[in-house]
């Protein structure tokens, strides 16, 4: 569909749309990648075209006539319409830059065929003055028009007609060729958006997850922290147990000395009353006896309710130690449990870090 005359004056990449025929709204995309797209001037007709080819078929054939447009509707993508290929181009570019270098080149191009139009017609009137006959008469005339209506017309001889006629069932045949392939590269197209979605919605669900797990850590990290400062505290009232131990083995040395004496004076009564019968006869030596025998037995009642109370109190440490011994053990083990916890978390962020 390229013929030797015509040259190509720019050339730029970018990815290549259709409108929709159905919607006429919708976007699809002609190729996977981008394209190739050229300004093509023909010198012996004086015209200009917008070709793109992908593979072996023509992806855009657009003749650029006066009355066209080219309309950026956004940073990165332009388009135009063609009233003759009756659709909607759209070319997506990688910078705003390229965007507007192919949209200058557009309307000096466009410029460029208003002025040939307008050569062409001059040159026409000149050469053919039927030309001048009023619009209501019909004359033969052996000039046709190709364009479709809506378009400035470009007049043509009936051999270049010929020549359209074969580059036209040529394309044809060309689109034909290549409709499969277009709906398999459109299907992957779209299966490769599907895919991106579910992609992007995976990574969205992912980073609030470890926000989540993150938070949770913290929560642990304090929690652990409250718990190390509870078991100091308790290690060092354990300090504070060790002098109160200290004091109970000087307690217990202490009544094992009352026993002792106890035992001592007890031996001692059994031994006066074992020598009071033969004292008995001198009165005031039994006096004597009796009362130091009743002094001995105060005393003695004296040591037994202090051991009692030491005993007592004995009692008592005991308890408290084996009741903050309780404590201190449960603590270690929630401990025990947190500290696992944290683990299997940091293992879980771990994972997730390498996936």
């Amino acid at each position: 569909f390229l013929s030797c005359r015509e040259q190509p004056i720019f050339s730029t990449r970018a990815h290549v749309f259709q409108i929709d025929p159905a919607t006429k709204r919708n976007w699809i995309p002609a190729s996977k990648h981008a394209l190739t797209v050229s300004y093509f001037y023909d010198a012996t007709r004086n015209v200009y075209r917008i070709i793109s080819v992908g593979g072996t078929k023509a992806i855009i054939n657009s003749t650029i006539t006066p009355n066209m447009t080219f309309t950026k509707t956004s940073q990165k993508f332009g388009q135009w319409a063609d009233s003759r290929a009756n659709t909607v181009y759209g070319l997506g570019f990688a910078s705003e830059q390229h965007l507007s270098q192919f949209a200058e080149k557009f309307q000096e191009v466009k410029e460029a065929a208003r002025l040939a139009r307008e050569k062409s017609q001059d040159k026409t009137e000149l050469t053919n003055p039927a030309l001048s006959i009023p619009s209501h008469q019909v004359l033969p005339s052996p000039i046709i028009s190709s364009n479709g209506p809506g378009e400035d017309k470009l007049f043509r001889s009936q051999s270049a007609d010929v020549e359209i006629t074969t580059e036209k069932e040529r394309l044809k045949k060309m689109l034909s060729e290549g409709s499969v392939s277009e709906v398999q590269w459109e299907a992957e197209f779209f299966s490769l958006q599907d895919n991106n979605t579910k992609l992007v919605a995976a990574l969205h669900e992912a980073n609030a997850n470890v926000d989540q797990w993150k938070k949770q850590l913290t929560a642990y990290q304090e929690e652990t922290e409250t718990l190390r400062q509870r078991v100091a505290e308790l290690e060092s009232q354990g300090t504070h147990d060790s002098s109160s131990e200290n004091n109970k083995e000087e307690l217990s040395q202490t009544l094992e000395e009352l026993e002792l004496l106890i035992k001592a004076k007890d031996e001692e009564i059994q031994l006066l009353k074992s020598q009071k019968c033969g004292r008995w006869e001198a009165e005031g030596e039994r006096e004597e006896t009796l009362q130091k025998l009743q002094e001995l037995e105060a005393r003695n009642a004296e040591l037994e309710q202090r051991l009692h109370l030491a005993e007592q109190t004995l009692a008592e440490s005991l308890a408290e130690r084996e009741k903050m011994h309780n404590e201190v053990t449960k603590v270690a083990e929630i401990m025990d449990v947190k500290i696992f916890e944290l683990s299997e978390l940091r293992q879980g962020l771990a994972k997730l870090v390498e996936s």
